[in-house]
């Protein structure tokens, strides 16, 4: 079953909750962040990235910026621009955008359930990355950005969500990037409720944050070790997550720009390609079926047809694209180390790819159709991992409006 609790969340006051939410810390570079929060004093980035506060050139992961992290959200507690709730309860989160809405439930999930793959995970993290917020969780004794998980919709959640979005809600603003923010507080009966409701839950998935859950595990050994409890659950047994029904997840492409084409002319690749694998000219700058990648070269778009030795069209198409192309004709075997390859997520879309190959900052552009949510669920399930850079979750859900302390 699916453990979710009730947790008495630290949160902005209502009226200053658009100024307090933040992207997600890993969504931005120092230097993105050090822009987005300038003359913000109550953006949370001062939190999620203190080094934004601190000398440029200091090392993000320096002690420095965990102490400095861990004044700053104490100074937001200070300044009355966080409260903490007096009661636990779990909360309904809608994010809305562009003629997209998804509505999940955020509270604090068991960690036991993460350790034993009740809590379903599709991507390997990397140790540096865990030990950053870990090191983060442990200075602040709190968790401050959601897991996104993911589960097979139930009627019965469905039914106790809509009846909650029908009330007041606790926040509703539009961030910059357009995306608005709907959360409602659930009362000590309905949180009860809906976390029995998602008992009959038999399986969680992590869409999005990995290293955030990874790190709660982590942490959560740190703190038993100053622990000295007798027993029972303690609130570093959870982590802090919103889970949204598969049917709502939209998952958008994550595409390739290569920097060079190997010494080859445009004219001399395309000759090349064609040799190897069925190429269309004209083709639409976003594929319209799985198995077929467009390629952006030499201002034209083309259609590569690379499902033809998978019948099935199990395989996913950047591992279609990694065996037909990337590997024998550029040499590339790691896209995560390889510096000739660049990612272009989400909604930036296939102009991203265009602009890049056109203003001569890559040679040629390859734009995926998107992974479905069922082919997460289905290598999840038989505990596989997905290739890198496979999945681009939109929107995003805010860093500060739920805080889970420790």
């Amino acid at each position: 079953m699916a453990i979710v609790r009730p947790f008495a969340a630290l949160r902005p006051v209502p009226e200053q909750a658009s100024e307090v939410a933040a992207v997600p810390y890993d969504v931005v570079t120092t230097a993105e962040a050090r822009a987005l929060a300038s003359g913000k004093p109550r953006s949370f980035l001062h939190v999620s990235r203190a080094e934004i506060d601190l000398p440029e050139g200091t090392d993000p992961y320096s002690k420095d910026v965990y102490r400095r992290a861990a004044q700053n959200l104490a100074r937001l507690g200070e300044d009355g621009v966080l409260i903490r709730e007096d009661e636990p309860a779990l909360y309904v989160y809608r994010l809305a955008t562009d003629g997209h809405v998804q509505t999940g439930v955020a509270g604090a999930f068991s960690i036991d359930e993460y350790d034993t793959e009740i809590v379903r995970k599709h991507e390997r993290t990397r140790r540096d990355k865990e030990d950053d917020r870990t090191r983060h969780i442990v200075a602040l004794r709190a968790q401050t950005g959601p897991v996104f998980l993911t589960y097979r919709d139930r009627s019965g959640i469905d039914e106790l969500v809509a009846r909650a979005v029908s009330g007041k809600p606790l926040y509703d603003f539009t961030a910059d990037d357009g995306v608005r923010h709907t959360i409602w507080r659930l009362g000590a009966d309905d949180s009860a409720r809906l976390a029995a409701e998602f008992e009959s839950v038999p399986l969680l998935y992590i869409a999005d944050g990995h290293h955030r859950a990874a790190s709660a595990s982590r942490a959560r050994e740190e703190f038993r070790d100053q622990s000295d409890r007798a027993g029972g659950a303690a609130q570093y047994d959870y982590f802090l997550g919103v889970a949204f029904p598969a049917g709502q997840v939209r998952i958008l492409p994550y595409n390739r720009l290569v920097a060079d084409l190997g010494g080859r002319s445009p004219g001399d690749f395309l000759f090349f390609l064609k040799q190897r694998i069925p190429v269309s000219e004209g083709a639409p700058a976003t594929p319209a079926r799985r198995g077929d990648v467009s390629m952006y070269l030499a201002g034209r778009w083309y259609g590569l047809s690379l499902a033809a030795g998978d019948p099935s069209r199990k395989a996913l198409d950047v591992t279609l694209l990694q065996d037909a192309i990337l590997e024998p004709l550029f040499g590339v075997r790691d896209v995560r180390i390889d510096k000739r390859i660049e990612f272009v997520g989400g909604s930036r879309g296939t102009e991203a790819l265009e602009r890049a190959v056109n203003e001569g900052r890559a040679a040629v552009g390859f734009s995926l159709h998107p992974v479905d949510v069922e082919d997460l669920i289905r290598i999840a399930d038989a505990n596989e991992i997905m290739p890198p850079k496979s999945t681009w979750f939109e929107p995003k859900l805010r860093d500060g409006l739920l805080i889970h302390e420790i």
